[in-house]
């Protein structure tokens, strides 16, 4: 039994850093990032599922930005709405916020350029790219495409504690005219701050996205969280839900559509500020 619907599993920080010359945060606009490229994939891809990270998103687009120039550097910052120079240390400070110890889960976030073999790295690029993204260089031989896909897989399955261990495969490289092969990887575990309990789960109704109804197991609580309700411009409507983890500085944000909206059509551009309500 396969049901098929698009979904973006974010977590945000409550804390944020906001830039100077935008009524949005940085974290905001890197989002908007994320969710346009969302947006994109599930066109191409409607009876997937796909989980993303937005965050990971706007890195690679900034590394990519650093190292632009012309036309490709002006297309990059229209779409990202901010010039990664002109706020690098804002970012920098936002990516060191994200994965602090303060923040009691467990958070890490990696950047990394895999360089083909020969290819001349701008030393600017690598030296800005290590200050604000904390990106590391490596050299691999992307005219042995396994041999590269090896290298590469390796680094994301360290950096992920294991649990990615085959990102790339050997037909994604053209062992002729690959240059570059930009990768994030982040690791999350965290504990929720109101645990679920085992006992309290039951199976219940679970509608697909082809109007199927299954009994499927769902965890569920009675407790306090942030909760509230809004629709897209074109009118669907979506309750949503804040479940923060126990460090408080970290939450997984959850969107549901209503029953008379279609799960296909939930992505959109959407402004709401949450309430406080008693959700179970």
């Amino acid at each position: 039994m396969n049901w098929h619907f698009p979904f973006i599993l974010t977590t945000v920080t409550l804390a944020s850093v906001y830039s100077q010359f935008n009524s949005l945060s940085l974290e905001e606009l890197g989002s908007d990032t994320g969710i346009q490229v969302f947006n994109q994939i599930i066109k191409s891809r409607p009876h997937e599922n796909i989980v993303i990270s937005p965050h990971g998103i706007a890195s690679i687009l900034g590394m990519l930005q650093l190292g632009a120039d012309g036309r490709t550097k002006k297309q990059l910052s229209t779409v990202m709405r901010y010039n990664v120079n002109g706020v690098g240390k804002v970012l920098k400070k936002i990516n060191k916020a994200i994965v602090s110890k303060k923040n009691k889960d467990i958070v890490t976030v990696a950047n990394a350029v895999f360089v083909r073999n020969g290819f001349k790295m701008e030393v600017p690029f690598a030296a800005r790219n290590k200050e604000v993204f904390q990106c590391e260089v490596q050299n691999v031989n992307f005219q042995d495409p396994a041999s590269a896909c090896d290298s590469i897989n390796f680094w994301v399955k360290n950096e992920t504690r294991g649990m990615i261990d085959n990102l790339l495969s050997p037909n994604l490289i053209d062992g002729a005219l690959t240059r570059l092969v930009l990768v994030n990887a982040v690791y999350f575990k965290g504990l929720w701050k109101s645990r679920f309990q085992p006992e309290s789960t039951k199976k219940r109704t679970f509608v697909a996205g082809d109007g199927k109804s299954y009994q499927v197991p769902m965890l569920a609580q009675l407790s306090v969280f942030r909760s509230g309700s809004t629709s897209t411009p074109n009118g669907l409507w979506y309750n949503f839900i804040e479940l923060p983890y126990h460090g408080e500085s970290i939450s997984m944000l959850i969107a549901l559509p209503t029953e008379s909206a279609t799960l296909y059509c939930l992505p959109s551009s959407h402004t709401s500020v949450p309430r406080p309500s008693t959700a179970g």
